[in-house]
This record gives structure tokens, sequence and C-alpha cells, in this order.
């Protein structure tokens, strides 16, 4: 039966629609392409020579997430959509909370209503706030810290409230660490819209000459090198995570949350000099102030996903930045945000878009 998947062309979903295709599931794509690029599905297809149904819809029209129910035998959603920048829903809060959150509220009901009740769910580390010890572990307390932060702790409520509501509902919470890296084929990758919130597309667009220099928010934290550290995982393997934890929710019921991280951290500067290596180009930085709200160290215990979805990370480093080096060098404009409704329909297209749910 098809999988739905929500934001199934964004940096983790387009990467996740590859995995699944690869492993015999029918994918159907719902985007609202808001921060993502039509382009990114096109190039899955390529990747794995099997196409997929894509629908352009937004998850806050419910007359249209209802019709893509109805139009398919959707057995499971894993659901990416959702605004992800931390420091814009510091300055449109209740953007982020009308988005986010009512997506996902319209979601489950339209899955309620049509007796879809498996359920995979994008969270992040996030949640977890300032964390009171390394490495953090998922019965650790929560707190987030912004709002695009709170929108994950408050959906993962919303969800455990659900499940507790009617047991036949299973859910899985994956909370990320830091993804980076790229398809190794080069063809899919992070595509931010303007200058980029994350660390990795800023270094690529460093050393592509696209920007100047990075900023290194903080040199005195306690440290190896007084920079922040951070738990890094390669986009291929969080991809994977997702396939493990579909195979755990169509499987057993109730609720679950699962970090996925390596559990091993690194500073910003061993990134910045693993990227030099690997990339052969300079990477210029500045050190400056700390920004308020950042912490020293964040990095995963692993051993629940472990040992209940039979996952851990498998790529290293290096093999993380070689990707991300790939990826960008030859996409230096990223997908070329240019597209229209024209191009989207464009019969050389191989993505099989549903007619009437275009809304460019």
């Amino acid at each position: 039966m098809p999988i739905l998947v929500t934001g199934g062309a964004g940096y983790i979903g387009s990467h996740t629609c590859v995995e699944l295709l690869n492993q015999g599931y029918e994918v159907i794509v719902l985007d609202n392409f808001a921060n993502s690029n039509p382009e990114a599905l096109t190039r899955v297809e390529e990747i794995t020579g099997k196409t997929m149904k894509a629908y352009h819809v937004d998850l806050l029209d419910r007359e249209s997430v209802k019709e893509v129910f109805e139009q398919n035998k959707i057995e499971s959603v894993i659901h990416f959509a959702g605004l992800k920048a931390v420091g814009e829903s510091v300055s449109v809060p209740l953007y982020y909370y009308q988005n986010n959150i009512t997506g996902t509220v319209i979601l489950c009901e339209v899955m309620q209503e049509y007796g879809v009740k498996n359920l995979v769910f994008s969270s992040s580390a996030t949640v977890y706030g300032t964390p009171d010890k390394v490495p953090i572990k998922e019965d650790s307390k929560l707190g987030a810290t912004n709002p695009y932060g709170r929108t994950k702790q408050m959906i993962e409520e919303i969800l455990r409230d659900v499940a507790f509501s009617d047991p036949s509902w299973s859910i899985s919470l994956l909370r990320y660490f830091n993804p980076i890296g790229a398809h190794q084929s080069g063809r899919i990758g992070e595509d931010p819209n303007g200058i980029p919130n994350n660390l990795m597309p800023y270094i690529s667009q460093v050393a592509i000459g696209k920007r100047q220099q990075l900023q290194v928010f903080g040199n005195d934290y306690p440290t190896k090198d007084g920079t922040g550290v951070r738990d890094y995982i390669h986009v291929v393997d969080l991809a994977i995570g997702h396939l493990r934890a579909l195979e755990k929710v169509q499987s057993i019921k109730g609720i679950e949350a699962y970090n996925l991280g390596t559990g091993i951290g690194y500073s910003v500067l061993e990134m910045v000099e693993t990227f030099r290596k690997v990339s052969g180009r300079p990477i210029p930085y500045e050190l400056t102030d700390r920004r308020s709200g950042d912490i020293s160290t964040c990095y995963a215990d692993p051993a629940k996903a472990r040992d209940e979805l039979n996952w851990q990370a498998m790529r290293g480093i290096e093999q993380m930045c070689k990707d991300s080096w790939r990826w960008q060098y030859h996409n230096p404009n990223g997908y070329n945000k240019a597209f229209s409704k024209q191009n989207i329909r464009n019969d050389r297209n191989p993505v099989r878009y549903a007619a009437g749910f275009f809304n460019v």
C-alpha cells in the first residue's frame, strides 16, 4: 500500500523518498513547495529509476488533503512538512504555530477519518532545549527554547494525547540531531532559501565562493577548541532511520520517541577543517561573540534506536563532508529556485503530478 510523505520534496524528505522507492514502497508526496523545489522529486525518480505521485497541496487546505486520501489507499504517513528556521520562528511565532501545529492537527484528523493510524513524525532534538547532561537520552527533560522547537514539542504532546485516546494508533517521534551530507550521486542535497541557517550549507557556500567567510559564534565554550560541539548525522543514515521507524509502526501499536544521531560530537572548527581537507578549498572564518541561547555541547545517546529500531548511523564525518561538497560543487545554485506552473507540468518532467492540485 502507498506511503504518504508530507514535505517529500524537502532535504530530508527527498532522501527518504529515495530509500522508500529503493525498498519497493509506493510513494505519494504531498508538498506546498514553500521551502522546497519540485526538481528534487524529478531527481529522486532519476536516481531510483522509479516513479511516484506528487500533489501540490498545503496541509492547511483540509479539503485538498482529504482528496489525496480519497484518491489513494494510504497505509502509513511520514510527516516532514513544516517550517523549520529557528531565527524566523522568533520573528513570526504565530506563523510557525499556525503552520506547524494546525497543519499537523488537520493531517491527523484526516488520517483518522480515513482509518490511517500509522505515523512517523519528524521531530527534533530542539525539544530538549538546554540539556542537563550529555549524551542526551529520550527520557531527558524537554524544554524547547524557541518557537520552532516549541512547535515540535507541542506536536509531540498532541500525538501522545491522540495515541492515549485511541490505542489503535502507532506513532514514532524521531528527534533528529544535525542532518548534513547529501546523496552520493550529488543529485539531491540541502538547498536552503537565502542565507543558510545551518553550519554545513554555510561552509559549503563559502567553499564554492557564494559567501565570503563563515562566522563562528563563540570560541570560549568549555570544549576542546572553544567552539560549540554538535552531533552531525548523514542525511542518508537519517532517511534509513525513517524506514526502520516505518517498519516499527506497521508492526506494533503505541507511541515512542527515538533519538537519531551518531552519539559523537564534533566542534565547529573540526567541521571547518574536515571540509577544507575533503574539498581542497579554503574556508575563511571569523570568530565572533556567542549567540544568545546557544549551548556548548549537544549530542545524542542513540542506543534506543539501535535496540528497538535495529538502526544506527554508519557514515562518518569525512563522508558527510565529501557528499555535501559533491552536491554543492555540482549544484552551485541548488535546484535553481525559478520555477512556474508551466515547467512543473512540462511533459518532460517524469514526476507524475496529480491534476487539479496546483496553486503556484
